[in-house]
C-alpha cells in the first residue's frame, strides 16, 4: 500500500486515506501491539476528527482501551505514551506536508518508534487482511487526557535556565502551540506571536521551517522587534528551526554543536549522536567538551535505537530533529525542548547568539541537494569505486566519503528516483568545486 512509508502511514485524503482505511489501521495497531491501552492524539486538519473516530473505533473493537489526549503535538503524544504507562501511541497528522495530506506515526510502549524495519510493514499487512470482522467483545474502554501540565515539567527539565529574553516564534498553524502556551506562561520571556492558533488549512505558509521562503516572517519579525532570537515549529511541533538576533538562520547541525557542550554538562562524558550529514564542527564540538561523538544514520527510529543501545544523552540531525532522553526509558525528539535547551544555553553565556553561533561557523557547505537519476544504486557503486583511495569511505547511509579537506554523502530518496547530496570543504572556494564536479558526476549517470 503506497500510504506506508519508511517511518509512517500518510497519504492525500480521500484518494489515498479515508476513514475506512483509518479504521483498518486503528485494528491493525492493535492487533500489532497487543496491548491494554494506546493513547491517541491529532493535528488539527480537516480529516483529523474523522480519522480519530474511526481510528478510536478500530482499537476498540479489537478489545483495547484508548487514551485521548486530543489536539496535541507529536512530542505530547510521545510524553503521553511514558506518563500513562500506555502500551503505544498513534498520532493522526502529516507533519509539515500540505493540509490535502493526512496520516498516522505509530510507536510501542516508552514511544519506541514503529517504523518500516520494526513493525510498520506486518501493520501494513494486517491492513490488507483484516477486512470488517466483527468487533471483540468486550470492545476497548475510552477515557479523555489533559496531559499539558505535565508535558510542560517534562520539556523543563532539559535545561534549569530561565533568562529574560525577547523571543519571536513562528508556530505555523500547526499544533507546537498546545504545549508551548502553558510552557511560556512559566517563562519570563517577551514573546511576539506569529500563527500560534491551530488551523489545517495552514493558512499562512507551509508549516515546514526547512524551507527558507517559511522563515522570511519569522526572520523580519527579529529585526523588527530586535528579538535575541526566533524559533520556527513544523506542523507536528517536533521540528525547529532556529534564527539567531540577525535574522540568520542557524543550520540544525550547528544548533547541535551549539547545544552539546551544556548538555555535557549535565552529562559529564556522555555520548551524543549526529547524523552522518552534519558538519565536522559537530564531532569537534562534542570531544572538545569532554564527550563522546558517534555518527548515526538518518531518520528518527534509527537516531531512538542508536541512542538506546549507545547510551546517548542527546542527538541532533539536519532536519531540525533534536532528541533528549528524559529518562532511562524515554528518548524522544521535540521541538519545545530544543527551545528549553536553548534558553538554558542563553542563561549561561552573555553574549548574543549570532556570536556564539560565528566560531561554529567555521566550514563551507553545500546545503542538500536533490536530483534524479535513471539508476540509483549504479550510480552510487560507481561513484563508491571512484573514490575508493579517501581517508574514508563508509555505507553506514547511502555513501559517505571523507577527505582531509572536504567529505560528502549521496543518500537515495526512499520513495521515489532520487539522490540527496551533502558537501562540506575547508573554504567556499574548494566547496563549490567539488560540489559542482560531483552534481556533474551525477548528471552523467
Amino acid at each position: 500500500m503506497p500510504i506506508f512509508k519508511a517511518y509512517d502511514i500518510r497519504g492525500v485524503v480521500p484518494s489515498e486515506l479515508d476513514a475506512a482505511t483509518s479504521h483498518r489501521i486503528g485494528r491493525s495497531v492493535a492487533r500489532f501491539l497487543r496491548t491494554h491501552e494506546i493513547a491517541v492524539g491529532r493535528d488539527a486538519r480537516a480529516s483529523s476528527p474523522e480519522f480519530f473516530e474511526a481510528l478510536v473505533r478500530g482499537i476498540r473493537d479489537e478489545g483495547t482501551g484508548v487514551a485521548d489526549l486530543g489536539l496535541c503535538s507529536t512530542p505530547m503524544l510521545y510524553h503521553g505514551v511514558e506518563l500513562l504507562r500506555a502500551g503505544g501511541g498513534v498520532m493522526i497528522t502529516a507533519s509539515h506536508n500540505p493540509a490535502r495530506y493526512n496520516g498516522f506515526k505509530i510507536c510501542r510502549e516508552h514511544a519506541i518508534p514503529v517504523g518500516e524495519a520494526s513493525g510498520l510493514r506486518e501493520i501494513e499487512r494486517i491492513t490488507r487482511e483484516v477486512g470488517d470482522l466483527p468487533a471483540t467483545a468486550p470492545r476497548g474502554g475510552f477515557r479523555a487526557m489533559d496531559t499539558r501540565a505535565a508535558y510542560v515539567d517534562h520539556v523543563l527539565t532539559v535545561g534549569r535556565g530561565r533568562p529574560r529574553k525577547k523571543v519571536a516564534i513562528d508556530c505555523g498553524n500547526g499544533m507546537a502551540s498546545v504545549g508551548l502556551e502553558p510552557l511560556l506562561a512559566r517563562l519570563p520571556l517577551e514573546i511576539t506571536r506569529l500563527y500560534f492558533e491551530p488551523d489545517g488549512t495552514f493558512p499562512n505558509h507551509e508549516a515546514d521551517p526547512l524551507k527558507d521562503e517559511n522563515l522570511r516572517e519569522l526572520r523580519e519579525a527579529v529585526l523588527r522587534v530586535g528579538a535575541d532570537f526566533g524559533v520556527a515549529f513544523d506542523g507536528d511541533g517536533d521540528r525547529a528551526v532556529f534564527v539567531d538576533d540577525r535574522g540568520e538562520t542557524i543550520p540544525s547541525d550547528l544548533f547541535t554543536a551549539l547545544l552539546a557542550p551544556h548538555q555535557l554538562r549535565r552529562n559529564p562524558g556522555a555520548t551524543i549522536l549526529y547524523d552522518l550529514r552534519s558538519s565536522r564542527v559537530t564531532a569537534e564540538e562534542i570531544e572538545k567538551a569532554g564527550g563522546i561523538a558517534r555518527m548515526c544514520r538518518v531518520g528518527h527510529s534509527f537516531v531512538k535505537a542508536q541512542m538506546r543501545e549507545q547510551g546517548a544523552v542527546f542527538a541532533g540531525e539536519l532536519s531540525g530533529h533534536m532528541y533528549f532522553r528524559f529518562s532511562d526509558d524515554l528518548m524522544a525528539d521535540d521541538g519545545t525542548a530544543a527551545f528549553v535547551a536553548l534558553l538554558d544555553v542563553l542563561a549561561e553565556e552573555p553574549r548574543p547568539l549570532s556570536e556564539l553561533v560565528a566560531p561554529l561557523r567555521r566550514y563551507a557547505a553545500s546545503g542538500e541537494i536533490n536530483r534524479r537519476v535513471a539508476d540509483v544504486p549504479g550510480l552510487l557503486a560507481a561513484v563508491r569505486a571512484e573514490h575508493a583511495g579517501a581517508e574514508e569511505v563508509s555505507d553506514l547511509d547511502g555513501l559517505l566519503v571523507r577527505y582531509k579537506r572536504w567529505w560528502f554523502n549521496l543518500r537515495p530518496s526512499n520513495t521515489e528516483p532520487v539522490l540527496r547530496l551533502n558537501l562540506e570543504a575547508d573554504t567556499r572556494e574548494l566547496m563549490e568545486q567539488k560540489r559542482d564536479e560531483l552534481l556533474a558526476r551525477i548528471e552523467r549517470g
